[in-house]
């Protein structure tokens, strides 16, 4: 909030109450020392000096700031965000459906089955994760009908877990999940794997041998990021384009070993977990430079995704952006208003000032809704 009764709005994800802590205790510190809400600016004074590579709640928390400063410079000149960002370069982008269910990753900080919320999902309208495992050529269709253009699943995660991700890993029941989505819709839509970074590479190149036949997109996250020469000979042993980086850390440092070492077809950028739109846009540059498109992450939340679309059509090398329908027609819309319209396939930016997002006032008023407030004044 500024003097003024503008209002910027951030978000980031996984361990909030670690965030929350960090950016009332530490950061707002260094934000008294600023009297200028220049993102660069701020972006410099809330530099860690420990784990500035990593994502840790230093860095959420820094990137939660970062968004919250453009939306408020972009509600200020009274301007859609990504004019403030210099574009839009196109207009629209295309989306693929990430097949999560309306209870993903909402009970705990890490990526296993455990926390697929699958215990109470039944074969209902956007519980697309119950519909991959069970029934993914009807999802495919309904998912053609809606004109998304893909979809992205992740059958393989089971397999990987029960192996510990080497060569012996039972693969049939996720080929079984691709061959039924290609027999239903054909080449109508593009399929993307998901791999949770759940793999070796053994059992990854395995794995990606095992897959080329169906025509993936992209195989995204097969081993980890940070393990970049195995990443690269994994890349150069297969044919099926490799997409990561959305859990490789802070700013651009951590791309450009990817880049340098030819690792990856796509880099993949949250904008809430590697220090927000002014490192977004450096590490989008920077891409740009290698000849590698950008698809920014999304999974997190409504602001999230918001800034996504601002950043990825206002960039030379977006190429498209994730969207969770299931949470795109659930929670987001409980909790906010002015989400980026979603349709015939392609996302559009809001015109609105800002990145378009604001949270309802029965979200904020609700007994269930905790608040926090830090003043910068001194008052």
């Amino acid at each position: 909030h500024d003097s003024e009764g503008n209002v910027g709005l951030g978000e980031t994800f996984y361990g909030a109450s670690s965030v929350e802590h960090y950016v009332h205790e530490t950061a707002s510190a260094s934000l008294r020392e600023s009297r200028d809400a220049s993102p660069e600016r701020v972006a410099r004074l809330l530099s860690s000096y420990v784990g500035f590579s990593g994502s840790g709640a230093e860095v959420r928390g820094n990137s939660a700031i970062d968004i919250a400063l453009w939306d408020l410079l972009s509600r200020r000149a009274g301007l859609p965000l990504r004019r403030l960002l210099g574009g839009p370069v196109v207009d629209s982008i295309p989306v693929y459906n990430t097949c999560a269910g309306n209870n993903y990753v909402n009970a705990e900080s890490r990526q296993r089955s455990s926390n697929w919320g699958l215990r109470d999902a039944r074969s209902g309208r956007f519980e697309d994760l119950w519909r991959f495992l069970n029934e993914p050529g009807a999802l495919a269709r309904d998912l053609v009908d809606e004109g998304y253009r893909g979809m992205k699943v992740w059958p393989f995660d089971l397999a990987a877990e029960e192996s510990n991700g080497n060569q012996s890993a039972d693969l049939r029941f996720g080929l079984g999940v691709l061959e039924e989505i290609r027999e239903t819709v054909g080449d109508a839509i593009d399929i993307y794997v998901e791999l949770h970074s759940l793999w070796q590479p053994k059992g990854a190149e395995r794995l990606l041998r095992a897959i080329q036949p169906f025509d993936i997109t992209w195989a995204e996250d097969p081993i980890r990021a940070d393990r970049t020469e195995a990443l690269a000979s994994l890349r150069a042993a297969t044919d099926v384009p490799i997409a990561t980086g959305e859990n490789v850390g802070a700013g651009f440092n951590a791309y450009k070993p990817l880049f340098d070492a030819r690792a990856i077809d796509v880099a993949i950028i949250d904008i809430g977990w590697s220090g927000g739109i002014t490192q977004a846009l450096k590490t989008a540059s920077l891409a740009d430079h290698y000849g590698i498109p950008v698809a920014p992450h999304d999974c997190t939340g409504p602001v999230s995704l918001a800034v996504a679309a601002h950043v990825v059509t206002s960039i030379p090398n977006g190429m498209v952006q994730e969207v969770a329908r299931a949470f795109y027609h659930g929670w987001y819309g409980e909790m906010s208003d002015g989400v980026p319209l979603v349709a015939n396939g392609v996302i559009t930016p809001s015109e609105a000032p800002g990145h378009g997002v604001s949270l309802t006032e029965g979200y904020l008023s609700s007994p269930d809704t905790r608040r926090r407030l830090t003043r910068l004044d001194g008052e």
